[in-house]
């Protein structure tokens, strides 16, 4: 069986490390792909990973290139084309400038590749995923935004840290826009099936669910230049590893809904099975009066921004 080849559009911090964790992984060939005044760039990550294999025995090829025929046919594509945010700047700040970036990536896509799987980083992400929804024109189950797995794996992070055990033991998960307005669901958050209801407090729940919410942010005012690039990246590829595999692991992403959760027309962070098929299921259960109060507050500023497309 041929190996399957994965494209990553963008070839900046997040692109790097999808490269080099998609090689690891051995999930394929892989390509780099960047703007002409960028393609040395990307070439020369691309030849650095190729001489970093006598050390991880992975056998991908990899390659950079500036040219949209060199993805033809590609089976996935995760996107990360665009600005990344800076210091006082929120995801939505991005959008005019991303937007132009984004309706180019679809159409090229759509020419090159029109039966990929495609995983969207780019943000503002709910927008953005929506645009190239609309301008790709692909059925919905070929496109998904990366959202809520970074989301959850920020809060994994935060309870491991705050209870200094295990972050494998930690299971939780995060749903709505990839903004402020994201909902962790702490009543379903567990520790080894313990929840951590039982292990941490009230107050310092509240804590880490508003250090969750604003965990992207924290990392900008850090950097002062830039954003995160290590946990997306890893976010995005569980995402690929489980449609190239079959997996059909469930992770909270912004898939498109058509009545789940009372939400219609709109990428959403929800609970997603991704396996061969693409996005195969979203699954559905009932929320809390609260619960969905925030859903419905993070579906607004959705909305607010998907509105702001044209599209």
């Amino acid at each position: 069986m041929s190996r399957k080849t994965i494209a990553l559009i963008g070839g900046g911090q997040i692109g790097g490390n999808l490269a080099l964790l998609a090689a690891q992984k051995e999930l394929g060939n892989i390509i780099i792909f960047d703007i002409p005044k960028a393609e040395g760039m990307v070439k020369g990550k691309a030849l650095d990973l190729m001489q970093l294999r006598p050390h991880d025995g992975y056998d991908a090829n990899i390659t950079g290139t500036s040219n949209w025929k060199d993805v033809k046919d590609a089976d996935v594509f995760i996107i990360t084309a665009g600005i990344p945010r800076k210091p006082g700047m929120d995801r939505e700040d991005l959008l005019e400038i991303n937007l132009g970036i984004m309706k180019d990536v679809a159409e090229n896509i759509k020419e090159q590749a029109p039966r990929s799987f495609v995983i969207v980083i780019s943000n503002p992400l709910d927008a953005m995923v929506y645009a190239f929804y609309k301008v790709s024109g692909f059925p919905k189950n070929q496109v998904v935004g990366m959202a809520g797995a970074l989301d959850s794996t920020r809060f994994r992070t935060f309870i491991a840290m705050e209870t200094g055990y295990s972050v494998q033991d930690v299971t939780c998960m995060v749903l709505g826009g990839h903004g402020d307005t994201m909902v962790p669901i702490t009543r379903l958050a567990t520790i080894g099936g313990v929840p951590i209801t039982d292990l941490i407090s009230a107050d310092r729940i509240s804590e880490i669910e508003e250090r969750t919410r604003f965990a992207g942010g924290e990392i900008v005012k850090l950097f002062g230049n830039g954003s995160a690039f290590y946990a997306p990246a890893q976010s995005a590829i569980e995402m690929a590893e489980s449609y190239i595999k079959d997996k059909k692991r469930v992770i909270p992403c912004a898939s498109l809904c058509e009545g789940e959760f009372g939400i219609d027309g709109y990428f959403i962070g929800v609970p997603t099975v991704i396996g061969a098929d693409g996005v195969e299921r979203i699954l559905e259960f009932e929320l809390q009066d609260h619960e969905k109060e925030a859903l419905n507050n993070t579906l607004i500023a959705v909305q607010k921004t998907a509105s702001e497309t044209g599209l």
